[in-house]
C-alpha cells in the first residue's frame, strides 16, 4: 500500500497541473516544492515579465499620442513603484495555485524531494513517502558560464528583483529572452547594449524576422554588437557599483548592470537521478518517450526538465496528456507539431510552424510577404513596419508556416495556429473575409507569392 499514487516533484505550471487533474481523477496526490508555487513562469518568467512589457510599451503610446491631438506632459517612470505592484500581483496569483491545490486535494509539501527508489521519495525534514508513481515537473533555470567576474553578472531572474533601474546596461545573448529585456529596459529608460556572439540574434528563427526584429531594436536605441564575446567583468568603481566589461575585439566599457541571458539548462540536479536509473542526456535533460516516461516505468516527467519544446503552454499540455495515460488508461502521446508561441520583443513576434529555411529542406514551398506601416503609424510618424511571412507547400497547398512581427503578434498568431494546426490550404485563407482596417487582414490577402530566400 503506498501512501500516494503520485508524487510531483517541482510546482510549476506543469506540475501543478499535473497534480490537480490527477487528484481530480481520484488519485492520492502529493505535491513537493522548494521554493514558490507557480514556477519559472508565475514568479520568475512569464507573467512578471509581460507586466514589464506592458509597462514599457507606455513610452510609445506616450510619445505617439501627441501626434493623435494629446497634451501629454513629461512622463517620468518610476520603476520602484512598478516593482512593488508587479510583486504584489505575482504573490496574489501563487495563493491562487496554492488554494487550487488545497481545494483539489492534493498534499503540498514547502520542501525540496529527491527520489530515493522508483516508488520513494525523501523531502528535506528526511521525511520519506512511498509513491505508486513519481512525476518530475522541476523546470530549468539561467545559466551562466564560469569566467572571471561571473559572479558579478545578473540572470534573467534577478532582473525580477530588482529595486532601481539601471541607467546603463549591457545584455549578453541573443536568444529570446536576452531580446525581451532588451526591449522591456530600453522602454523603461535605461541604455541597452546587447552583445552576441553569433551573426544575428534569434538562432532557430525564419531569417527575414531575425533581419527585421535586428533594424527594429536598432531603431529603438539598442546598441546590438554581433560576433562580441565577452572576456572578462571587473568592478571598476565600488562606491557606485559601476562594472567594466571587456570583450573580445579588446574594447573596455561600463555598465552599472550586465545580464547574462545565454540560455537554460534543465533542474536535475540533487534529485538522484542516476542511483535509481534515470537516464540524463548530455544537457543534463531528463530522456523521455512520447508518453513522458523515463526508462523506469514508475518515473516520468514533464516540461523543461526534459527539454523538448520549453514553453509553459506545452508544460501544460504534457500535463494532460500524462494524465489521459496513467489516470485514464488512455495512452495519449505527446503532441509537439505546428505550436504557436510568442516572443514578447518590441515589437512582438508571433510563429507557427517551419521557418523559410526548414521548409526548403524538404519542400517546393511558395512565399508570401508583406511588410507594410501599421495605422496608427502613419499618424505618429513612427518608422516602424510590420512584417508578415507565410510559407505554402506548393504542391499540396498547405500552410507550412506563419510568421509575424508587429503589435498584436502573439494575439494574431494564436488564432492562425489554429488554422495551421488543422492542416489549412493557402487557397483557404484566401477564401476568409478579411476584418477591416486591421493589421491581421494582410494574413488573408497576399496574392503573390515572392519565393526570394
Amino acid at each position: 500500500m503506498f501512501d500516494f499514487d503520485l508524487f510531483v516533484i517541482g510546482g510549476g505550471s506543469g506540475g501543478i497541473r499535473a497534480a490537480r487533474v490527477a487528484a481530480q481523477k481520484g488519485f492520492k496526490v502529493g505535491l513537493a516544492e522548494q521554493y514558490r508555487l507557480g514556477g519559472t513562469c508565475v514568479i520568475r518568467g512569464c507573467v512578471p515579465k509581460k507586466f514589464m512589457v506592458y509597462a514599457a510599451d507606455f513610452k510609445d503610446s506616450f510619445e505617439d499620442s501627441r501626434a493623435f491631438g494629446w497634451s501629454v506632459d513629461q512622463p517620468e517612470f518610476n520603476f520602484g513603484q512598478f516593482q512593488m505592484k508587479k510583486d504584489a500581483e505575482i504573490k496574489r496569483l501563487e495563493g491562487i495555485y496554492e488554494n487550487n491545490l488545497k481545494q483539489s486535494n492534493v498534499a503540498c509539501f514547502r520542501s525540496r524531494a529527491k527520489i530515493v527508489d522508483p516508488h520513494c521519495v525523501k523531502l528535506s525534514d528526511l521525511t520519506t513517502y512511498s509513491t505508486k508513481m513519481i512525476l518530475i515537473a522541476t523546470g530549468g533555470y539561467p545559466f551562466v558560464p564560469t569566467f572571471e567576474g561571473s559572479d558579478l553578472v545578473m540572470t534573467s531572474n534577478d532582473v525580477f528583483n530588482l529595486r532601481e533601474l539601471p541607467k546603463r546596461v549591457l545584455i549578453y545573448g541573443g536568444g529570446y529572452i536576452a531580446c525581451e529585456f532588451a526591449g522591456i529596459l530600453n522602454g523603461m529608460g535605461a541604455h541597452v547594449t546587447q552583445y552576441y556572439r553569433g551573426e544575428q540574434i534569434l538562432r532557430g528563427f525564419d531569417q527575414d524576422i531575425r533581419n527585421h526584429l535586428y533594424q527594429a531594436m536598432g531603431e529603438r536605441g539598442i546598441d546590438i554588437e554581433l560576433n562580441q564575446v565577452i572576456k572578462r567583468v571587473t568592478r571598476k568603481d565600488q562606491q557606485f557599483q559601476q562594472l567594466r566589461v571587456e570583450s573580445s575585439d579588446g574594447e573596455s566599457k561600463s555598465f552599472d548592470a550586465v545580464l547574462y541571458a545565454t540560455g537554460r539548462k534543465p533542474n536535475t540536479q540533487g534529485l538522484n537521478l542516476e542511483t535509481v536509473g534515470v537516464y540524463v542526456d548530455d544537457s543534463g535533460a531528463i530522456v523521455v518517450d512520447e508518453y513522458s516516461q523515463t526508462g523506469v516505468p514508475s518515473i516520468f516527467a514533464i516540461g523543461d526538465v526534459t527539454n523538448r519544446l520549453n514553453l509553459t503552454p506545452v508544460a501544460i499540455r504534457e500535463a494532460m496528456q500524462l494524465t489521459a495515460t496513467i489516470c485514464d488508461g488512455i495512452p495519449t502521446p505527446v503532441d509537439h507539431t505546428n505550436v504557436p508561441s510568442a516572443v514578447f520583443t518590441r515589437p512582438e513576434i508571433g510563429t507557427v510552424g517551419m521557418t523559410e529555411e526548414q521548409a526548403r529542406k524538404d519542400y517546393d514551398v511558395e512565399i508570401y510577404k508583406t511588410q507594410f506601416r501599421p495605422m496608427p503609424n502613419t499618424i505618429s510618424g513612427r518608422e516602424e513596419y510590420n512584417l508578415m511571412k507565410i510559407i505554402v507547400a506548393k504542391e499540396s497547398r498547405i500552410v507550412l508556416g506563419v510568421h509575424i512581427i508587429a503589435p498584436g503578434a502573439a494575439e494574431m498568431i494564436q488564432m492562425v495556429g489554429i488554422a495551421v494546426k488543422m492542416g489549412a490550404t493557402k487557397e483557404e485563407f484566401d477564401q476568409t473575409v478579411a476584418v477591416h482596417p486591421t493589421a491581421a487582414e494582410e494574413l488573408v490577402t497576399m496574392r503573390s507569392p515572392n519565393n526570394a530566400s
